[in-house]
């Protein structure tokens, strides 16, 4: 799974898109093969992914990064943060957050990042957001990573359809609870 923030308007963010999506699916083919090793696998096609953005940027451009893969057999949860929104793990141990581990892409050429390993045990639930939910404001308050925990550790959701349900449904009554101006 990617999750890839990049910076300026849309129009001009468009192409290099279609880029990282080209290189992502190219390199999530390689996760097919069961002597993978995950954790050396993500560092090279996220390195792929940085240069994808910036050739196709033409310089430097600001994207922040989440970059995972399941191993089902396993139970493994392998990931690099490059700069982006923390993720949240819930299992029967509580919330687990996942924060950056390196810098967002499209700065550097040759950075790199090291991946991490957690385990996804059964009925746990993994929840990345973008940096726009995180943000939303009302009454001059952000929503925040905070508020979208607690969303988390109340869910009884038993599908992930059911889990984003209730984050939106948050980030709703949020909004409109704010007092108005």
């Amino acid at each position: 799974l990617l999750l890839l923030d990049i910076a300026g308007e849309r129009t001009q963010a468009l192409h290099i898109a279609a880029a990282v999506q080209d290189v992502f699916r190219g390199g999530a083919d390689l996760m097919l093969h069961q002597d993978v090793n995950e954790a050396v696998a993500l560092p090279h096609l996220l390195l792929d992914i940085n240069h994808a953005i910036m050739t196709a940027a033409g310089g430097v451009r600001h994207s922040p990064a989440f970059l995972g893969c399941f191993n089902e057999e396993l139970g493994t949860f392998c990931y690099v943060n490059a700069g982006h929104t923390s993720a949240l793990l819930r299992d029967e141990s509580g919330i687990t957050v996942l924060s950056a581990n390196g810098l967002p892409l499209g700065l550097f050429s040759h950075a790199t990042h090291d991946a991490q390993i957690s385990v996804l045990a059964p009925n746990s639930a993994l929840l990345l957001v973008s940096r726009g939910l995180v943000e939303v404001k009302a009454g001059g308050e952000e929503f925040g990573l905070e508020r979208v925990q607690q969303v988390l550790q109340r869910s009884t959701a038993t599908t992930p359809q059911e889990l984003c349900g209730d984050v939106l449904d948050a980030v709703r009554i949020f909004v409109e609870s704010a007092p108005k101006r």
